[in-house]
């Protein structure tokens, strides 16, 4: 079965469905006609050697870029993603690798960071709420099952991994569907690595879906239920993680083909 022939089946349980996704500079095609479905509830990591058109392609998810060609269906719905607050209505948000956390904050100022709350001291001076957006952290961190040491520490005090969930944590705060990882564990120690991981976890079993770009295949092996592989711009295949190995993966991201697995 194709590619496209899968997400066609796919497409009726799709949180996102994509399709003939294309974009181009100048005469290189970065991307080229890729569709791809994204499921509620689940993990997709999206391979490919440098060049192969997989952070475009995000780009164009987290309206960053606009395509050339080619539609996104958010729940059912065509949607036209002009700039990241169009991705962030849709419910889309992107972890990227600079992360974006102020090192001399907290964890409460750098998940409120630009959307603070706001009271009036004596109902006439305004002021921050730091009380409220304390409590909403905590419930917050809770609520996804992340545990920090201390959330009034700044965060250059914490290690690579609690700061990856810091702001994976801050991108949580509104109503998230689809978190796009980029790269997540890519600076990270093997434990450290791993506590992510079972945080990406964690959220797909409360409903989130996620998609990853990583080149680490023992990480997407570990968490993805599907792999997604790109070369060249073009979309080689859709497999199901549990019906193939690291090397026919490998095998796809070098030479650009398909191999035969057990697909759905």
């Amino acid at each position: 079965m194709t590619p496209a022939e899968m997400n066609t089946a796919a497409a009726t349980d799709a949180l996102m469905s994509v399709r003939g996704l294309s974009k181009s500079y100048g005469g290189l095609k970065a991307v080229n006609s890729v569709s791809l479905d994204i499921r509620r509830g689940e993990v997709v990591a999206l391979v490919g050697d440098n060049g192969a058109g997989k952070s475009s392609f995000i780009k164009m998810l987290a309206g960053v870029m606009v395509p050339d060609e080619g539609s996104i269906r958010i729940e059912g719905h065509d949607v036209r993603l002009s700039g990241p607050t169009d991705a962030r209505k849709h419910g889309i948000e992107t972890l990227h690798q600079h992360l974006g956390l102020i090192d001399v904050f907290n964890v409460q100022e750098n998940i409120f960071l630009g959307r603070e709350l706001q009271t009036r001291r004596f109902g006439i001076f305004p002021t921050l709420d730091r009380a409220s957006m304390r409590k909403q952290t905590l419930d917050l961190l809770e609520r996804i099952g992340l545990k920090l040491p201390a959330i009034d520490a700044p965060v250059r005090s914490m290690s690579g991994g609690q700061r990856q969930s810091v702001a994976i944590a801050r991108l949580l705060l509104e109503d998230v569907k689809l978190l796009i990882m980029d790269e997540p564990m890519a600076a990270l120690g093997v434990d450290e690595g791993r506590k992510v991981l079972e945080l990406i976890n964690s959220l797909r079993a409360k409903g989130l879906a996620v998609l990853i770009i990583s080149h680490n295949l023992e990480h997407v092996f570990t968490v993805a239920d599907r792999i997604a592989v790109m070369k060249n711009g073009n979309l080689v295949d859709v497999v199901e993680t549990a019906g193939v190995d690291h090397d026919q993966v490998v095998s796809m991201i070098v030479s650009g083909r398909p191999v035969n697995t057990t697909q759905h």
